[in-house]
């Protein structure tokens, strides 16, 4: 197997003649320049002959098999033997071959390195066709309320042999991690700012508007929309008491700063807090979807304010996962499913 080193035979003949180390591009003996044992590869096309000619006891059956000439096969059981130590591996027999002692000893390891590298073959198969392999990735938390269930549900039904792992997060948090190599994919959005799209790529799944979250008595609960200059007097309720990186920054943007009354992290005790009367809070379409009736959600207009965008970030200049390709495909499908 190529960049298995052995030790150099001592002799250029082996049990069925003659024999010269070809130099075909990696079915005979590669020469380094190190020491004794090193730089000498042992091809899986030798292993495969021997492993046809032991299965068989016959040489003419194995090259049969192999499609391959009778001394084609004999040349690599003697290349073979070379770089083994120069000790046949057969005996000739009247009928056919058997296994010397080296040939036995030589027989479960030339069946497991093969094997190996069958099953190599077939995982390497499985990755390249999103059958097998693993895929790490992130979401922001409002975008596991809808986005990404879905989706997983359409991926994991075309790809069953894919391992999915999942962490959430805020969008900035989850693109170091990608950038660092940790995660293969992020579902990211634009809370916050615009994103780096010099080191990531950005497949883009949807546009989403905000709503203000109000109690369901509030004078503003039945307004077909809403400017976010007519809630500055208003408590609200957030995640974070720092507006920056959060959805209040379309707030900041729209004038003044929110005094935040309760940090509150989790969507659905923020729909407590606002059902009490306690603060207003804004909410993602994302996240809008089973809001209770105890609340009003009212859209948010701003114009020239740029909707909230959702997008699937990949590092750049790194060869993605095979994964990846259909999982931002079935992204993209509940994006649009969301979005209609």
């Amino acid at each position: 197997m190529a960049g298995m080193p052995i030790s150099h035979g001592p002799g250029p003949t082996g049990a069925y003649g003659p024999w010269s180390a070809p130099r075909d591009g990696g079915q005979g003996i590669g020469e380094g320049g190190g020491p004794e044992g090193e730089g000498v590869d042992l091809s899986t096309f030798w292993l495969r002959a021997f492993l046809e000619v032991a299965r068989a006891g016959s040489f003419t059956v194995a090259a049969r098999r192999l499609a391959l000439t009778q001394s084609a096969v004999s040349r690599r059981i003697a290349s073979l033997e070379a770089v083994l130590g120069g000790a046949p591996l057969f005996d000739r027999l009247p009928r056919g071959v058997r296994l010397t002692a080296h040939g036995r000893t030589l027989l479960p390891h030339a069946e497991a390195v093969t094997g190996r590298l069958a099953r190599l073959r077939r995982e390497l198969a499985d990755l390249d066709g999103a059958a097998g392999g693993h895929l790490r990735f992130g979401a922001f938390a409002t975008a596991d309320a809808a986005l990404v269930p879905r989706a997983l549900a359409a991926f994991r039904a075309r790809h069953p042999g894919v391992t999915l792992t999942r962490e959430e997060g805020l969008s900035g948090p989850l693109l170091a991690r990608l950038g660092e190599g940790e995660l293969d994919l992020a579902v990211v959005s634009t809370t916050g700012g615009p994103l780096d799209g010099a080191a990531y790529d950005l497949h883009h799944l949807l546009d989403e508007t905000l709503y203000v979250a109000v109690p369901a008595a509030h004078p503003l609960a039945g307004e077909p929309s809403v400017r976010l200059a007519r809630l500055a007097d208003e408590d609200w309720i957030s995640g974070s008491a720092d507006p920056a990186g959060t959805l209040l920054d379309a707030v900041v943007r729209a004038g003044f700063r929110p005094r935040v009354a309760h940090v509150v992290r989790e969507w659905t005790a923020k729909q407590g807090y606002v059902a009490a009367g306690l603060g207003v809070t804004l909410v993602p379409a994302l996240a809008a979807q089973g809001v209770r009736a105890d609340i009003a959600l009212v859209p948010v207009r701003e114009e020239g304010a740029p909707a909230r965008a959702v997008y699937a970030a990949t590092a750049r200049g790194r060869s993605p996962v095979p994964g990846v390709a259909p999982f931002v495909a079935a992204l993209r499908e509940s994006g649009r499913l969301l979005s209609a």
